[in-house]
């Protein structure tokens, strides 16, 4: 499930919800995306969900493409890297097309970009810029960071896509896993999903959605739960960004999201 709400700042501003998530499900892979539009970018909000579509767009022909089998860990770990930068550069140039059609800077589309594929057996991630990502690899495991969000120097500063040489601050890693359950979530979030001073994940944040993935029955159940919590007057009165979540979850008994 994955939902985007408005932060409080950019509602009392007249101005767009800059953050954007989807996934894609081509048995067995769950492929998902989120991004967070730069607030100085002028049409970030329209980058982030071009880059999003794209990377999922690429993603999901690579796999449909290159592999007739599912890879195993080892393979995919081999590769990962080469896919996710692949990926990217296809992004890039639906943001460069994007901007010549309609007359923008290529930095008028700034934004993040997290993306991962997941297998009931193993997920591979990238991350660039901040935002989190995060694991449990099998139901007795812990909740686990992929990535520290890359901050730069200053508040709210990060790498978005559209940096130069933005491939060089790429983070890449390859999990093992047994059924995971997944979360992607833009960096509205982080204060309240992990603590910040060692970024170690806050486990009562994310059961209740694990917890939903399991216990209600339907999707639109389940998205309304988690749209209920994005929107709620208890949330944005700890944060007034925007917010997006993709969470996911492998079945023991079926294998399915």
């Amino acid at each position: 499930m994955v939902h985007s709400a408005i932060g409080t700042r950019h509602e009392q501003r007249g101005q767009p919800c800059q953050d954007y998530g989807n996934y894609r499900f081509e048995e067995p892979y769950l492929i998902g995306a989120i991004s967070d539009g730069a607030g100085s970018a002028k049409h970030s909000d329209i980058g982030s969900q071009m880059a999003v579509e794209s990377a999922l767009e690429t993603l999901t022909k690579i796999f449909r493409r290159e592999f007739s089998q599912v890879p195993t860990h080892a393979a995919i770990e081999q590769v990962a890297p080469d896919i996710f930068e692949q990926m990217l550069d296809d992004v890039l140039c639906t943001l460069h097309q994007e901007a010549l059609i309609s007359g923008y800077k290529l930095r008028d589309l700034g934004c993040t970009l997290l993306a991962f594929v997941a297998t009931p057996h193993w997920v591979a991630a990238m991350q660039i810029g901040d935002g989190l990502m995060m694991l449990r690899a099998h139901a007795d495991a812990p909740y686990q960071l992929l990535f520290k969000p890359d901050k730069g120097e200053f508040i709210n500063e990060t790498i978005f896509i559209t940096t130069p040489d933005a491939s060089h601050y790429m983070s890449v890693c390859v999990e093992s896993v047994e059924s995971p359950f997944l979360c992607a979530a833009t960096d509205g979030l982080e204060r309240v999903a992990v603590r910040l001073q060692d970024w170690e994940p806050f486990a009562p944040f994310f059961r209740p959605f694990e917890d939903c993935l399991t216990k209600l029955p339907t999707p639109t159940e389940q998205h309304t739960y988690l749209k209920t919590f994005l929107e709620s007057a208890r949330l944005n009165a700890k944060t007034d960004d925007d917010k997006t979540m993709l969470v996911c979850l492998y079945s023991q008994q079926s294998e399915e999201p």
